[in-house]
């Protein structure tokens, strides 16, 4: 329904833009609805559409546009839903919505709707988020299990070897050793956990933590394969700044899915790796001086 009520230019641009948003956004949650099994996540993020979809109907009432969805956005957040999970792409886009409430307030001085439209995502479409049960974030307990058991265990125990083999090759070698045999470990301790537990699926469970860990001891790792073996240094330092990284990408998308703070995560994980990590090397100092082993 066109409007007769006269608008400003600038506030009729600002139209178009939050018209486009919406429809693109309604077509992101529309493509996503296709490949989510849950049946019940895949009717929640169709009625979100239809939402976004009302909504660019009232501003093209003002706006008398027929306005596009932004496509590059449409593939960028359809694929980052493929490869991290909907419910973190979904809950980032919205994030990055926060600023636009302020423009609404200002828009709302000419057109009193779009007080209403504000209030009603708000108020809806977080709550719909809220609610979205994705399978993999039920993992997230055995994740952080496998991935901070590796960052501890290994990244000291690499800091330990680095001073006492000074050799990249032989601290790969022993590295790769006790990576392969804590993986088996840790999957095989998480599955008696989960099933004593009596959670449905301890098998998943395990291979979500022995995930984590096998590509947290791979990364952690590869410096010293690929560095010359006299370059035992380096590739500390490469680890421990690889390790800060992880953490770091982990805790942000945690942070995003599940709506927790970053920086108290990010903090505590770093804080305990790179500790174990400083303790270890003083260790491996310490051994290497009092038993006179010299490789």
């Amino acid at each position: 329904m066109v409007m007769d009520r006269q608008i400003s230019e600038k506030t009729r641009k600002i139209i178009i833009g939050f018209q486009e948003n919406e429809l693109t956004e309604a077509l992101v949650y529309e493509r996503i609805s296709g490949f989510i099994k849950n049946d019940k996540d895949k009717k929640t993020l169709l009625a979100i559409a239809a939402d976004e979809r009302r909504h660019a109907a009232v501003w093209k009432g003002y706006s008398g546009v027929d306005a596009k969805p932004r496509m590059g956005q449409v593939r960028k957040w359809t694929f980052l839903a493929r490869v991290l999970g909907y419910t973190f792409a979904l809950k980032k886009m919205e994030n990055g919505e926060k600023g636009a409430t302020r423009v609404y307030e200002e828009i709302a001085k000419e057109i009193p709707e779009a007080k209403k439209i504000s209030e009603d995502e708000d108020r809806h479409e977080h709550e719909l988020l809220a609610i979205l049960d994705e399978e993999r974030l039920k993992y997230v307990g055995s994740m952080v299990l496998g991935l901070s058991d590796a960052l501890v265990e290994l990244s000291g125990t690499l800091a330990g070897l680095t001073f006492a083999l000074q050799n990249n090759k032989l601290i790969a070698l022993s590295g790769l050793i006790t990576g392969i045999s804590a993986t088996l470990s840790m999957g095989s301790s998480e599955y008696l956990s989960a099933k004593s537990d009596g959670e449905e699926k301890p098998f998943k469970s395990a291979l979500y933590t022995g995930i984590a860990y096998v590509i947290t001891v791979t990364v952690m790792i590869l410096p010293y394969l690929l560095l010359p073996s006299s370059m035992f240094m380096v590739s500390l330092g490469i680890m421990l700044a690889s390790v800060v990284l992880i953490i770091a990408a982990f805790s942000y998308y945690v942070s995003v899915a599940q709506e927790l703070s970053f920086k108290r995560r990010f903090f505590e994980m770093a804080g305990i790796s790179l500790s174990v990590a400083a303790i270890s090397f003083v260790i491996g100092i310490l051994v290497k001086q009092f038993l006179g082993i010299d490789i």
